[in-house]
């Protein structure tokens, strides 16, 4: 299949590398070019705007870092929505709004073309081995043709609904959980610091309870403090969290530990944590109970 992939950050670059794994014909486009550069020994077509990378595409897929970055890809002159040919098809991996889903929605329609969203889950090291959890929402037949590149991307994947904005609630709803395990890990450890007790002894115990990947890895990383670098930046959880927020409202669901997390988050970054690991926001919640 005939593709391009816009966005080769931490999570497009293994994407990206996937798909060319699987013997597609991948034009790839980062704002920043030397990200596009390993690419190329792997058959990789640099294009010098989204637009170049779009015009012979039958499937156009933008992984960006928020609803602005996705914008500008897609509206702008040299953007893709003007260059994609009738029947081509977006799909934005993106952890976008609701609104902007619905706006991509609209536009796509209105141009013959057509659009999913397709957010994953997962952190770099699974987009790289092929290990993310596609979630999809759209129309049936579009997600039928797409199947095999959503194959190359993960593990598994998840149809949660006819309409695109579905596939983006569901994943700023799983964010929500994966940041409300972070809350209820940090207030368990800084309880049991102050108890003197080991939190690795603690996340041993969790782990046979509970145990997921999930829980294991951030649990350990909130044990032992690590950081940086950062899988996922402690800033762009603080926007995704504003984000599910913001779909509440429109759902009228009052979500009130989303409230509380939002609120630590944003003292991590007045507090100069944005760049590391949301996971640090741990660190607020120990400073509040006086570590």
């Amino acid at each position: 299949m005939n593709l391009a992939f816009i966005g080769l950050g931490k999570m497009g670059i293994g994407m990206a590398r996937n798909l060319l794994r699987a013997g597609h014909s991948v034009a790839v486009y980062n704002r920043s070019a030397d990200k596009a550069a390993p690419l190329v020994t792997e058959g990789a077509r640099v294009a010098k705007s989204p637009a170049d990378a779009c015009r012979e595409a039958d499937v156009i897929m933008t992984m960006l870092a928020d609803d602005a970055a996705l914008e500008q890809v897609v509206f702008a002159a040299d953007g893709i929505a003007g260059a994609m040919k009738p029947g081509a098809v977006h799909l934005s991996h993106s952890t976008i709004s609701t609104a902007m889903a619905r706006k991509l929605t609209a536009e796509h329609a209105q141009r013959k073309q057509g659009y999913l969203s397709v957010p994953v889950f997962g952190r770099p090291e699974a987009a790289e081995a092929k290990k993310l959890v596609v979630v999809v929402a759209g129309p049936a037949n579009l997600i039928d043709r797409c199947r095999p590149l959503f194959d190359a991307l993960g593990r598994a994947t998840y149809v949660v609904g006819a309409e695109p904005w579905q596939a983006n609630v569901t994943k700023l709803c799983g964010n929500f959980m994966i940041v409300a395990m972070i809350e209820a890990f940090g207030e368990a450890y800084a309880t049991l610091r102050k108890a003197g007790v080991d939190p690795h002894a603690y996340l041993e115990i969790m782990n046979t309870l509970l145990g997921s990947a999930v829980i294991g890895n951030y649990g350990k990383a909130i044990a032992d403090e690590a950081f940086e670098p950062a899988g996922f930046a402690l800033k762009l959880g603080l926007k995704d969290v504003r984000l599910i927020l913001a779909a509440a409202e429109e759902c009228t669901s009052p979500m009130p530990l989303a409230s509380l997390v939002h609120d630590h988050l944003l003292s991590a970054v007045a507090q100069g944590q944005g760049e590391m690991d949301w996971s640090s926001v741990t660190r607020v919640i120990a400073r509040n109970a006086g570590l």
